[in-house]
């Protein structure tokens, strides 16, 4: 059975070869995600790995064009108008301070209680108290002088490459860790018993 992807092939430009396998393989991954139990996450949390996953397969296609410089003008055009990424994501990448958004719902000032952008956006030296996901997209952060990239609910803060001196510095509430602990499925009766905490609304 195809999947859309490979449906797409027959019209596709010079490069897409090379390309689709990666593009399935985020795919898949989005499927896992679409299909994952929801039972004991909040509302928000089975969206966050949806999130990252859009993130990740648009980032993927922006670096070969704009950094490595590996596909066609062409390609990225084609990707964009058959929706395989998200353009208007890449766009906002352009512009100074939104290098590494992570999600286009990260600055829908509709969707949060005080008409701003999330809590994702404000750079960890700039936060009091718990250093604590977005609820909507499951980001720690995402400004662009925390540098690397988005670091994720279920990033190793510690060990992560590339990523901020200020994260590596943060120290994450105990709880926030064991609820990411169970979202990343790892841990045992400790995650489970942090399902009941209220630290991420």
């Amino acid at each position: 059975m195809s999947t859309n992807l490979q449906r797409l092939s027959k019209k596709a430009p010079e490069g897409w070869d090379e390309v689709l396998p990666t593009l399935e393989m985020f795919e898949n991954r989005m499927k896992d995600a679409v299909n994952e139990s929801h039972e004991g996450k909040r509302k928000h949390e089975s969206t966050w790995p949806i999130h990252r996953i859009h993130y990740e397969k648009s980032r993927y296609i922006y670096e070969l064009y704009y950094t490595k410089k590996e596909i066609s003008r062409e390609l990225l055009d084609f990707c964009i108008r058959e929706k395989v990424v998200d353009g208007n994501l890449m766009a906002k990448w352009k512009k100074p301070g939104y290098e590494f958004l992570c999600s286009l719902a990260a600055i829908n000032k509709g969707s949060t209680n005080f008409g701003t952008t999330n809590v994702c956006r404000v750079p960890l030296r700039l936060r009091s108290g718990k250093i604590t996901p977005s609820v909507v997209t499951g980001c720690i952060s995402c400004a662009s002088c925390d540098k690397g990239a988005p670091i994720w609910w279920n990033s190793n803060i510690e060990g992560r490459a590339g990523g901020s001196k200020r994260a590596a510095d943060a120290e994450e509430d105990e709880e926030v860790e064991k609820r990411a602990a169970m979202l990343r499925g790892e841990g045992g009766s400790d995650a489970k018993r942090s399902r009941t905490g209220d630290t991420l609304d």
